[in-house]
């Protein structure tokens, strides 16, 4: 089972409905202009009739809320957005939709970084109402979470595809009206030593020389979405994707 233990996934009573796009936000602080200033990029004249171009990408990392999860394996996805958030000067810190949201640019394409607050089991509560409320075209919507099927430390940037067993990605797909057609980019974390419990090993922190290699990976992950809001999906997949020197040794 990859995600919090069953307790904490129903944590505040929240239920967990799979019927489809949530069809407004849950009545939470307001993601207005008086909370979040609407920066240049961001169309303040969009009508139905718009493109996606002129819709904003949406990045969610997936994680658990609390002091108590920062810095364990199954909070990458909230780290990821941290150091997106850091790079480009983004405040993260508004409550919309069950998430903590930020709103700003990368280059001049305008971006919203979203840290759902449900708990990871239930994260689809939150992306399906942000995706709905703001319509976000899916293909523009861009989830980053821990995998334990993926060597730790390496990324891959994949088009689309399934929750793979991670339970937040299952909860998205849900809340999604099934559809798995958004891009995802994997945080690998490894798979745990000997008979550890998956579910007790992805709430564990990292030790120091994993810190350090993960801070480097992190850092590579804010340059492929750079890469991907500015040059296109295919080159940030080459660049993410492509084996670098180093790991052809390993």
């Amino acid at each position: 089972m990859r995600g919090v233990p069953a307790a904490l996934s129903s944590a505040g009573g929240i239920s967990l409905s799979v019927s489809g796009l949530t069809k407004r936000c849950p009545k939470t602080v307001s993601f207005s202009r008086h909370h979040i200033p609407s920066p240049t990029c961001f169309s303040t004249n969009s009508s139905p009739g718009d493109s996606s171009a002129s819709k904003p990408w949406l990045l969610v990392g997936l994680g658990n809320p609390g002091k108590s999860y920062q810095g364990t394996r199954h909070n990458v996805g909230f780290e990821m957005i941290n150091a997106i958030a850091e790079a480009e000067g983004i405040s993260v810190t508004n409550i919309h939709c069950k998430a903590l949201l930020g709103k700003g640019c990368i280059g001049d394409v305008p971006v919203m970084l979203a840290k759902p607050q449900t708990f990871m089991n239930l994260s689809g509560e939150s992306v399906g109402s942000l995706v709905s409320y703001f319509k976000i075209p899916l293909n523009q919507v861009l989830l980053m979470y821990d995998d334990l099927d993926l060597p730790f430390a390496k990324l891959r940037l994949l088009p689309k595809g399934g929750h793979g067993g991670q339970n937040g990605m299952r909860s998205v797909i849900n809340h999604l009206k099934g559809s798995q057609d958004f891009p995802r980019l994997r945080i690998g974390i490894g798979r745990p030593p000997g008979k550890m419990d998956p579910a007790v090993f992805v709430l564990k922190p990292f030790t120091k020389k994993e810190r350090e290699e993960m801070d480097f990976t992190l850092q590579r992950g804010v340059e492929a979405v750079r890469i991907l809001l500015l040059h296109g999906f295919n080159k940030s997949a080459s660049f993410v994707n492509t084996p670098r020197p180093s790991e052809l040794l390993n």
